[in-house]
């Protein structure tokens, strides 16, 4: 394989590539001397792959920058990488993301951190390293001096992996981010966190969403924060913090002088902790960035932030998007934004606003001066609605970006052509598919599809990352066509999907699975909390597709109204499925029936390393079962089931004989 000698960046990601074209590539980097940055992630270029690339670093004098991310590299891969860490003087990131790396494989990155002096990005999200890698990464952080960047998402620490991580914290003096995303901290870990943030010095962003943090846990990351002087940034979003955690917090972000951003989206404060947090945005002066999207706040709560608008001078960006705010609502809001002067960007999205709370807002734009961004998107805006906000733009001199549509991406404009690019979709936006049906074959869209909404097309065309994000656009089974054709199965670039909080049924995830089916670059797809459920007829079209696809590796299903039928066909799917490593099921309708069919799938499943099954109608019974089904099992790491209606004695009795089981 031949380089040309001025390339500096090299992509060959979702091109099936194994350990024999990995030498190729190996053996051109030995003499390449301008090549900077390497991209191969999602390939099968495996350990044997890993360990040409590997000799090919230990000379290699340019190369600063690679991802093998979802390679299938395990701890002898990972060995391999971390021996070429040693003598490698001039890589900078290097990403592992999604691979199989255990213990023993982290145990070989550690040694190799603690000698390297280059390496500053280190990205070991979705592996499975536990409690006991944390520890050897604890270790390393003591004496490395050079790592900034470390994301740990989604690798089974818990409590006792936060504890060591937090005390190779207070002698760090590099590291600025960490990520601990869904992982098992819960407030125990968070205590541990906490104690480690009292002396570190250096830490600038922590990520904690999905964690299980609960109110105390709040507490004492806040009491740790009077003391902190670094961290600027905070995540605890999707926690289980409510108005109590919520009123914790407050009471110490009055005092807080570093945190800018702060995210608390999906913790259920409901207005009352809307409240709290109001009293403390009074006071603060350096918060900038808030999210307190998808929390049950509804127009009282509105009308706590609203207050505090008035007296807040630093706060720029408010999302409080996916809530239950109102008319109402609305108004408490657009009245202080014709007097506040700093905030620019409101996200509303997903609210209960119709054209009498659009006015107040419309009203409201035309003195405001500083607004810039302002998400309305589904709401119950008609187009009255929208015709209040051309008018309100008129005089609104000022760069606006708008979002309005139920599926549209956010447009942008310059007054005075305003109502050329703010009118929102109706009936005739769209060309109606002609009567009868579409005529695919059962494996793929035949043609383009019929029905069509140009600006779902725009945004799937204009996105040049690999990840597509169509999250809360309101998609239809229609617009799930649009995408399984132009962004799976004529789209070679994107590996992410984000389809959550959408409205498609069973038919929407049909036209999903039957994109899949034959696909090989999607390994992470989100369809979670859809409005409309795809419920088990829909689970029963992806259990098709899981039989057939080689290539995903991540699926999320969260809050679906899957119940013991479509668990049944997963189940069936999982039987021979040989790429699905995580599997989320939570927040769905599974009871005993449709654990006994996900147990019996384990026994033969060898890929699946995380199943997630938490808030479903699982009780001691179906324990049992899963139970059973993790006696015959050697590549599961972890069964979540917590918020399931199992009895505390069955808790203490499982949880002795298999502590893969988390309650």
């Amino acid at each position: 394989m031949f380089f040309m000698q001025t390339l500096t960046e090299l992509y060959l990601h979702d091109s099936q590539i194994e350990d024999v074209t990995a030498q190729r590539i190996a053996d051109a980097l030995r003499n390449n001397k301008t090549l900077i940055e390497i991209y191969l992630y999602s390939n099968q270029i495996g350990d044997v792959g890993a360990q040409h690339l590997a000799d090919a670093l230990q000379n290699n004098t340019t190369l600063t920058t690679l991802n093998l991310w979802c390679n299938r590299i395990e701890d002898v891969g990972t060995q391999y990488l971390a021996n070429a860490l040693h003598n490698n003087k001039t890589l900078i990131k290097l990403s592992l993301f999604a691979n199989r790396i255990q213990t023993v494989g982290v145990r070989y990155l550690t040694d190799a951190i603690q000698h390297n002096t280059t390496l500053t990005t280190l990205n070991l999200r979705w592996n499975h390293m536990g409690d006991i890698g944390a520890q050897h990464l604890a270790d390393a952080l003591r004496n490395n001096t050079t790592l900034i960047a470390l994301d740990l998402e989604s690798n089974l620490i818990g409590a006792t992996g936060a504890q060591y991580l937090a005390d190779g914290l207070r002698n760090n003096t590099t590291l600025t981010t960490l990520s601990l995303n869904q992982n098992l901290i819960e407030d125990i870990g968070a205590q541990y966190l906490a104690d480690g943030l009292r002396n570190n010095m250096t830490l600038i962003e922590l990520s904690l969403y999905n964690t299980r943090i609960g109110a105390v846990g709040v507490q004492y990351l806040m009491d740790a924060l009077q003391n902190n002087t670094t961290l600027t940034t905070l995540n605890l979003g999707s926690n289980q913090i409510g108005a109590i955690g919520a009123k914790h917090l407050a009471d110490r972000l009055r005092d807080t002088a570093t945190l800018i951003e702060l995210d608390l989206g999906n913790n259920k404060i409901k207005d009352v902790g809307a409240q709290h947090i109001a009293d403390a945005l009074r006071n603060n002066m350096t918060l900038t960035a808030l999210n307190l999207k998808s929390n049950q706040i509804g127009d009282v709560g509105a009308q706590h932030i609203a207050n505090a608008l008035r007296n807040n001078k630093t706060l720029t960006a408010l999302d409080i998007g996916v809530n239950s705010i109102g008319d109402v609502g609305a108004q408490y809001l657009a009245n202080v934004l014709r007097d506040n002067k700093t905030l620019t960007e409101l996200d509303l999205n997903q609210n209960q606003i119709g054209d009498v709370g659009v006015q107040y807002l419309a009203d409201a734009l035309k003195n405001n001066t500083t607004l810039s961004e302002l998400d309305l998107g589904n709401n119950e805006i008609e187009d009255v609605g929208a015709q209040y906000i051309v008018d309100g733009l008129q005089n609104n001199m000022i760069v606006f970006e708008i979002e309005m549509g139920n599926s549209q991406c956010i447009k942008s404009h310059v007054n005075p052509s305003v109502t050329e690019t703010m009118s929102k979709p109706t009936e005739s936006s769209y060309h109606k598919p002609e009567s009868g049906p579409l005529s695919p074959t059962p494996n793929v869209i035949a043609h383009p599809p019929k029905y069509r909404n140009p600006t779902l097309e725009e945004c799937i065309a204009a996105e040049k990352n690999e990840s597509l994000s169509l999250r809360q656009r309101n998609l239809t089974d229609q617009d799930f066509e649009i995408v399984a054709y132009y962004a799976i199965q004529n789209n070679k670039r994107f590996t992410q999907l984000y389809l959550g909080q959408n409205q498609p049924g069973d038919k929407g995830a049909q036209h999903i699975a039957n994109a899949l089916r034959n696909n090989t670059t999607i390994t992470i797809l989100y369809l979670d909390q859809n409005q409309t459920k795809i419920g088990d007829k829909g689970a029963q079209y992806l259990a098709d597709a899981l039989r057939h696809n080689t290539a995903l590796q991540m699926l999320s299903l969260y809050d679906n109204q899957i119940g013991d039928k479509g668990a049944q066909r997963i189940a069936d799917a999982l039987r021979s499925n040989a790429a699905l490593t995580i599997l989320y099921l939570d927040q769905n309708q599974i009871g005993n029936d449709g654990a006994q069919s996900l147990a019996d799938a384990l026994r033969n499943n060898k890929i699946l390393t995380q199943m997630w099954l938490n808030e479903n109608k699982i009780d001691d019974k179906g324990a049992e079962y899963l139970m059973d089904g993790l006696r015959n099992n050697t590549t599961l790491i972890l069964l979540s089931v917590h918020e399931n209606p199992i009895s505390d004695e069955k808790h203490e009795q499982l949880r002795k004989q298999d502590d893969r089981l988390k309650f």
